[in-house]
């Protein structure tokens, strides 16, 4: 997970915020998220069915008292681009607290209904919030972004299905997941035909949700025309990506 430098941000956000941008995505690997001191940790929840809440935990490392916020959001990604919304669905309790140095304390989150036909997604950001700054200082928030997947009684799984769109002027590899379950792609890596590598732009998150649609801009020139195809591996949760995908043409 990244961390991102924000400003401070108590108040509600307006309708809807783009959050991709600030997870923490480098984290993952050690089971924690970190911010100048603060420590959140696990940095993703999955609920179970039947599972109607979890805990977090919240640790002050650092050698001063620090105050946080904490906000529920849906998750859900329209046109392909991540977006949140605030939510009532997902309750957190304290919404706000204050840590002393070495201390800790434990959020817990509440799900006020289960999910239904698929995997129900939100986002938990925890926003540090800073002390007042001295006079001609600024001081800087950080905020900390925590997936969470909350699964419905029927069984789920993800289903992925590749497509290259070239347009002529641009060109994106398309993952379209018609299935009901998140899936996470990493390492993605394309290759024309003779084995000649295909730079794709890499993104923040690996997600691609339920009933949802992503896309990577293919930045080499030159791509065969729709008709023909290129070869896709990446490394994905439910299996290896190893495949060819066509060339359609693009809106």
């Amino acid at each position: 997970m990244q961390n991102r430098q924000l400003p401070k941000r108590r108040g509600p956000p307006g309708a809807a915020l783009r959050c991709l941008a600030a997870a923490i995505w480098a984290a993952v690997a050690i089971g924690a998220a970190q911010a100048q001191g603060l420590t959140v940790l696990p940095v993703s929840i999955d609920l179970p069915p039947g599972q109607m809440a979890a805990a977090v935990t919240v640790i002050n490392q650092g050698d001063s008292e620090t105050s946080f916020q904490v906000r529920s959001f849906a998750w859900k990604q329209p046109g392909g681009e991540d977006q949140l919304a605030a939510t009532d669905e997902l309750l957190a309790s304290p919404p706000l607290g204050t840590i002393p140095p070495g201390g800790t304390q434990v959020v817990r989150l509440v799900l006020r209904r289960p999910a239904q036909a698929q995997e129900a997604t939100y986002r938990i950001l925890f926003d540090q919030i800073p002390p007042p700054a001295a006079p001609g200082t600024v001081r800087i928030a950080l905020r900390l972004s925590i997936p969470v997947f909350a699964q419905p009684p029927t069984r789920v799984a993800p289903h992925l299905q590749w497509r290259i769109e070239n347009s002529g002027r641009q060109a994106s590899l398309v993952a379209v997941n018609d299935g009901t379950h998140h899936e996470a792609v990493r390492d993605i890596a394309l290759s024309q035909t003779g084995g000649a590598a295909v730079k794709v732009e890499s993104g923040a998150s690996p997600y691609v949700l339920a009933g949802a649609t992503r896309r990577w801009r293919i930045l080499s020139p030159g791509l065969p025309s729709p008709g023909a195809s290129m070869h896709l591996t990446a490394h994905a949760d439910a299996a290896p990506v190893d495949q060819p995908v066509a060339i359609v043409a693009g809106p």
